[in-house]
This record gives structure tokens, C-alpha cells and sequence, in this order.
């Protein structure tokens, strides 16, 4: 399912107009700078979790060293962050059935 289709699904469930749906699901999960419910409050370096849905949340990756593949030589990769999202119990066992 792509976000229009996504879009699809919620206007039908909600009795809303397709583009009305549309700006919900991109309101939640756009990922431009300063859009997206779920991207910015990550950002902020917050958790968001949706109780029995899941957590989205961010991990820190410190400075490591590394190899590149195509010489062998030894690289230094920079210190990263990185979104995370952790299934909750009730999203486990609905996938488990």
C-alpha cells in the first residue's frame, strides 16, 4: 500500500473527501523539513508511541571505523542518527494470527 492508496483507505473509513484524507496522511507522515507529525517530533530527539500500535523513536550511531569495499582501505564512517520503530504488542499479535 502506497500513501494514496492509504489516503483511499481513510476516506472511505471516515467519510472523508480524498484530498481531505490526503493532507491527514500527509500531516502525520510527510517527511519534509518542518512537516510531518511523526518526522518532527523526532527531530526534537521525542518518542512517539501509539499504544498497542508501536513506538517510533531515534537511535544515536557513534563515529566508527569502517572498510570500502571496492580498495580495502580503512575509513572512518561520521557519527549518525536514525529512526527506529518497535511493533507494539497489540500490532504483533494482529500480524501473528
Amino acid at each position: 500500500m502506497n500513501k494514496t492508496e492509504m489516503a483511499e483507505k481513510l476516506a472511505k473509513k471516515c467519510d472523508l473527501s480524498k484530498a481531505k484524507a490526503l493532507d491527514v496522511v500527509n500531516a502525520i507522515f510527510d517527511t519534509a523539513p518542518g512537516g510531518g507529525i511523526i518526522a518532527v517530533e523526532l527531530d526534537a530527539g521525542r518518542k512517539v508511541g501509539i499504544t498497542g500500535f508501536g513506538t517510533f523513536s531515534t537511535k544515536h550511531r557513534g563515529a566508527r571505523t569502517g572498510r570500502n569495499p571496492a580498495t580495502g582501505q580503512e575509513i572512518t564512517l561520521a557519527p549518525k542518527t536514525y529512526p527506529v520503530f518497535k511493533a507494539g504488542k497489540g500490532l504483533k499479535d494482529r500480524v501473528a494470527q
